[in-house]
């Protein structure tokens, strides 16, 4: 078993069940574990235990799935986490909402604990791979560091949820190439995952709110590219 012990899930469900058989599972994978049962602990868990990797349900009380991801991904603390939604919930609203507010993944229940873990290993070793590649670009005024998921604007230092900084570090790794839709989705969100090609759209969006309308241009009818001439 690979070493994981610097490894840490929070695991958020309001069903007991659940929550033991993903705790045992996860334990048995070698992952540091904890678990909360809404979305208000969840929160004040993961700011102190501070996870790499957070399982998340949708229905729970005090606070849904969704505004729990909103405030973890505003967290200095765990804003670049992974976030997957475990959930019964399987209409298209949901999901939308989900990933609009920084899930990087989104799983509708019964669980299969053995492919669950496959997946979370995965995430994980995609994150070594990457912290391995250059950590810092600097284009201009604009600073992105991955070591610190941390943009900077001139003086200004921007923090952006972690799908909105891959998204746009991956574009400044590649100035003035131009992506389509369906090429971000794969390199961002992976392969493996289904995600509306309007999510797209939106972290864009964001990001130009964030860092500036400049540096990520529209190709009508084509993409974005990461404008080097901005």
């Amino acid at each position: 078993m690979a070493n994981k012990q610097n490894q840490k899930v929070l695991v958020v469900d309001d069903e007991s069940d659940i929550l033991e058989i993903l705790e045992y599972n996860l334990e048995k994978e070698g992952y540091e574990v904890k678990t909360a049962s809404d979305g208000v602990k969840a929160v004040e868990i993961a700011k102190k235990f501070q996870p790499q990797l957070v399982l998340l349900d949708i229905m729970m009380p005090n606070q849904d799935g969704v505004e729990t991801c909103r405030q973890l991904r505003e967290a200095p603390e765990t804003t670049g986490a992974f976030i997957i939604f475990l959930t019964a919930r399987s209409e298209e609203y949901s999901e939308v909402a989900a990933f609009e507010n920084g899930a990087d993944d989104y799983i509708t229940k019964p669980i299969k604990p053995r492919a669950l873990m496959s997946r979370i290993n995965a995430y994980f070793r995609r994150d070594t791979k990457k912290k391995k590649e250059n950590s810092k670009i600097t284009i201009g005024d604009l600073s992105i560091d991955r070591t610190s998921y941390t943009v900077s604007v001139g003086d200004k230092q921007v923090t952006l949820p972690k799908k909105e900084f891959e998204l746009l570090y991956f574009l400044a790794q590649n100035p003035n190439k131009v992506f389509n839709r369906d090429e971000l989705l794969q390199n961002i969100w992976g392969a493996d995952v289904y995600v509306l090609a309007r999510t797209v759209d939106v972290h864009v969006r964001k990001v130009r709110e964030k860092v500036g309308e400049g540096f990520i241009t529209t190709i009508k009818g084509v993409g974005y590219k990461f404008d080097l001439d901005s």
